[in-house]
């Protein structure tokens, strides 16, 4: 698919938080009138651009799909400070993007802290979340991939051209599989935001890092949103995947309500770390045979399986 054809409408919407109202900008694919509304959010780093070639293809099945760039990222508005970058300011502003597409329930696939924020929403009682995709996220998460992560945050990036940009997301990035060349210029050009000197950075709040100034030496436990869940999800693994480990993914298809009814799955991605990128066309099929099969058959059992990705591991990516 061409960049030409990546071309979704561009939108905000204003949202309350903590400083005030502030604008959330999304992308939305698909007609408005769709019976299927899929929400897809990104990483801590990243933008809801990352989502086009997914999202392009789940709006060719008739869905409409919208993927925010969350507070501090892409388009939308940087916060007055590091301490509102927090989950409830995330929730509320996934809320009031939820109310102003005026439907009554929505499918949601989420990447890393996109999972997380999709979790706390399923968990809530009256949730709109219909089925629930967690990629690279769950229950449990790696607090070494985490301070991997703020390392990466806090640093300060700079580059002398957007090719230097994408040369070092390659690299940071490898994790996300092996991607075609325009998908690696696709992904470096929502990335990257141009000063005035001429110079590059990432397209995202420097603030954000400031949250991982002080070291997490703790796993992040998130059983007690877990077990709360009761909608079908459906749980992807990059197979090197340093934050979410594959007895994690074991205990979640045995724990809580989703499981206790049938209604989780679980894939692990071959030659992928955190988190597969979902743009490999494999990825993008196990998604929407997820999302598009019938309520019967999401029910039938918990199960784990093993799928193909491209990729390699390492440990140099933000997520």
């Amino acid at each position: 698919m061409t960049e030409a054809a990546l071309q979704p409408r561009l939108k905000e919407v204003s949202a309350l938080g903590p400083g005030g109202f502030r604008k959330l900008a999304y992308a939305e694919w698909g007609s408005e009138l769709a019976s299927r509304t899929v929400i897809c959010v990104h990483g801590v780093s990243r933008s809801g651009r990352d989502f086009d070639l997914l999202a392009a293809e789940l709006a060719k099945s008739g869905a409409r799909v919208i993927a925010p760039d969350l507070p501090g990222r892409g388009r939308s508005e940087w916060l007055p400070s590091p301490t509102h970058y927090s989950d409830q300011t995330y929730v509320g502003a996934m809320a009031a993007l939820i109310a102003r597409l005026d439907v009554h329930e929505v499918d949601w696939i989420g990447t890393s802290l996109g999972g997380h924020i999709g979790m706390l929403l399923a968990a809530e009682e009256g949730s709109p979340i219909r089925r629930l995709v967690l990629n690279d996220f769950g229950a449990r998460v790696s607090a070494a991939a985490l301070r991997r992560i703020g390392g990466y945050l806090t640093r300060s990036w700079v580059f002398k051209s957007k090719d230097a940009l994408e040369s070092h997301l390659r690299d940071a990035l490898a994790p996300f599989g092996e991607l075609t060349e325009e998908q690696w210029h696709h992904l470096a050009t929502h990335s990257a935001v141009e000063d005035p000197d001429g110079t590059y950075r990432f397209h995202y709040d420097p603030a954000i890092g400031a949250r991982f100034a002080i070291p997490i030496w703790l796993d992040v436990v998130l059983w007690q949103v877990w077990e709360r869940i009761e909608c079908p999800v459906l749980i992807l693994r990059g197979e090197h995947s340093d934050l979410l480990s594959a007895h994690t993914v074991e205990m979640m298809c045995k724990r809580g309500a989703a499981a206790k009814a049938g209604r989780v799955s679980a894939v692990e991605i071959e030659d992928c770390g955190h988190a597969p990128a979902l743009m490999d066309a494999a990825q993008i099929g196990l998604i929407q045979g997820f999302l598009f099969r019938d309520d019967e058959a999401s029910g039938a059992s918990a199960s784990r399986s093993r799928a193909r990705g491209q990729g390699r591991a390492t440990e140099a990516s933000p997520s």
